[in-house]
């Protein structure tokens, strides 16, 4: 077919790489098309498709220069449109090469890539809904650069839980949930999107690098059998199924990509599958099992078999690059090292704009021996993740006996509200009792939770560390509504037994504590309190106060004094002092006084308050992280 295609993932911040946009760029090569991945700003996308026109009309009118050695140069000419950019060099005081360049930087500006779009198929991925407003200006730039915007695909998360908003906002209509039948795309075709290898070599392209890298991602199951009313799983996999094959997939991405260190699996609740035996059977034969480990792959051979067989030279330009820099960084022989840096200065392969596949095949037989002096081979505990977690009403000691088998690391079990405690103790305890003692667990709140019912969860976790000996990291999620039209598009929404200044300082509390809480008592008790009632302090406590509390909390330092044994000058009780005056309100003050406080608006102008005697304690959350870090 050799059309086009362009695949988009919007420039937010995520942990995992698009799964969907890796199987589409499977397929898309299956059948022959020129496949090319973008994550970033889409107007440097448009620079990046104006210079490389311009780069082919400079070839065209000057052939005997490698204009691809200018390359920073007029992209930040075309992107900018500084003259100063060219200063340096007497070739663009030639007049017409000076002309072509204001040419093509006329066309960025007039917006050529929308007028001439050289895209046949462009498809964006979607995630968060309160990613809204970036998605949608992604898609609505994205589908201009497509020659038919019956070949622009938008799907995904957001796409698919708001399929009618996002058709409205962008004129698209969305892919609602997974390409798992025939002909999704090319009706002639049969092949099955959803259940093809995920093409690794896309995430090359690109500079960003996602956290969760180095592992095989895969599902061996869909759905789940739940209809929990604040997930979204129904929705986006609405067929419950019990079996995916894994085994191929993990070949086919070892022979292709090279082997990859962990086995996520994204599967919403695999121990409901009449397969589960079968599951961990397969995990295991695929090296998986207790006990197994990985060797990292010889990068550079994994990069010159793609090169010769011509699957994504994009990428894989891009990677010998990135290879020929670390053996020049790691080469102990200084000869070596001098050598081949002017070898790739000569060959013009220091950088991915001026290197050729040609040329890195030309540089094999030199390069391959530099690597192989300093590659070392090392080996590492594999892990296996079942990374959404699983039903802890589902958990029986055989199918925890079984999951032992495999390097499960962590167990993620739910704890989704304060009803199931009994459930999810059990569960714990059936886990550690078969071997398993790394777990960690999502803990939903602001559902329809009470502020206390999150503090008992978990310290439930906290004492079970330690009567256990086990290890539970706990991981507070607050809940977001994806219908409401008020609130899909921010994250500004609130349950009903909270308020603002509540989840404030429930994000305060983790963000010291970096999103997580494990064993160990003091630790706990010192970011949530000691009791239910110190934690319903903290909620109402100043910001700074909760950020710097060893520095405001006399009362916290004294207690915990075998931890906190060097005190700054600075340190003072400004904590007690606000705690003291805020009970020395009133019952009829104080409820004014949190009315207030829950808005978590204290800069003037933002509340209303004509009470002297609280007008003094709000003087307290005026205090800024700048007074105390100065």
């Amino acid at each position: 077919m050799n059309r086009k295609v362009l695949l988009v993932e919007p420039n937010y911040k995520n942990k995992y790489p698009p799964m969907g946009l890796m199987k589409l760029a499977t397929y898309y090569r299956m059948v022959g098309d020129d496949v090319r991945f973008y994550k970033g700003d889409m107007r440097l996308l448009a620079v990046e498709l104006i210079c490389e026109d311009l780069i082919n009309h400079l070839n065209i009118i000057r052939p005997n220069i490698f204009w691809k050695s200018y390359y920073p140069i007029l992209f930040n000419f075309i992107k900018l449109g500084r003259y100063s950019f060219l200063d340096g060099d007497e070739i663009f005081k030639e007049e017409d090469v000076l002309n072509a360049i204001k040419e093509y930087r006329k066309k960025y500006i007039d917006k050529d890539y929308f007028a001439n779009p050289r895209f046949d198929k462009v498809g964006i991925t979607t995630l968060f809904t309160f990613y809204w407003d970036r998605t949608i200006d992604t898609i609505n730039f994205a589908k201009q650069l497509c020659k038919s915007q019956e070949d622009v695909m938008v799907g995904g998360i957001m796409s698919s839980l708001l399929a009618d908003e996002v058709y409205a906002a962008t004129g698209i209509k969305p892919f609602v949930g997974l390409l798992n039948h025939k002909g999704d795309i090319d009706k002639d075709n049969d092949l099955i999107i959803d259940e093809l290898p995920l093409d690794y070599s896309i995430l090359e392209e690109i500079d960003y690098i996602y956290p969760a890298h180095n592992a095989y991602f895969a599902y061996m199951t869909r759905g789940c059998v739940n209809k929990c009313r604040f997930c979204a799983v129904p929705k986006l996999e609405p067929q419950y199924c019990d079996y995916i094959g894994l085994k191929d997939k993990l070949e086919y991405t070892k022979q292709r990509f090279g082997e990859q260190k962990d086995l996520l699996l994204l599967d919403n609740n695999v121990l409901a599958s009449k397969c589960y035996d079968k599951i961990i059977d397969e995990i295991v034969e695929c090296d998986f099992g207790v006990g197994a480990t990985y060797c990292t792959p010889n990068e550079y051979e994994i990069m010159i078999k793609n090169l010769r067989d011509s699957y994504n030279d994009r990428a894989y330009v891009r990677k010998a690059i990135k290879i020929y820099r670390y053996i020049i960084d790691n080469l102990q022989d200084e000869s070596e090292k001098r050598d081949l840096y002017i070898k790739l200065e000569e060959k013009h392969c220091l950088n991915f704009y001026t290197a050729t596949k040609e040329v890195i095949l030309e540089l094999d037989e030199h390069v391959k021996p530099l690597y192989a002096k300093i590659f070392k081979p090392t080996h590492k505990k594999r892990i296996v993740d079942f990374n959404q977690g699983i039903d802890s009403r589902l958990i029986t000691s055989e199918n925890m006996t079984k999951l032992a088998e495999v390097n499960i690391y962590p167990l993620r079990i739910a704890f989704d509200h304060w009803s199931l405690k009994d459930i999810y103790e059990q569960s714990v305890r059936t886990a550690v009792k078969s071997g398993i003692k790394n777990l960690s667990n999502y803990l939903l709140y602001n559902f329809e939770d009470k502020p206390e019912e999150l503090y008992y969860r978990l310290r439930m976790n906290v004492d079970l560390c330690e009567e256990l000996g086990a290890s539970i990291y706990s991981f507070p999620m607050k809940y977001h509504p994806i219908n409401d039209k008020e609130f899909f598009m921010n994250r500004d929404y609130i349950g009903k037994h909270w308020n603002r200044k509540f989840i404030r300082a429930v994000q305060a509390v983790l963000n010291s504590t970096k999103g997580k809480i494990g064993k160990g008592v003091e630790f706990f008790e010192e970011a949530f309190g000691k009791d239910v009632e110190e934690f319903m302090k903290i909620l109402w406590m100043p910001e700074t106060f909760i950020i710097y509390r060893r520095m405001y909390d006399a009362d916290l330092r004294k207690r915990l004094a075998d931890r906190y044994k060097n005190h700054s000058p600075n340190d003072c009780n400004l904590a007690n002092e606000w705690w003291g005056k805020f009970n020395a309100l009133s019952k009829e003050k104080q409820d004014k006084a949190k009315a207030i406080i829950a808005l978590n608006k204290f800069h003037e102008g933002e509340y209303v308050c004509d009470d002297d005697e609280i007008e003094e304690l709000l003087k307290y959350y005026k205090t800024t992280r700048n007074d105390a870090e100065n």
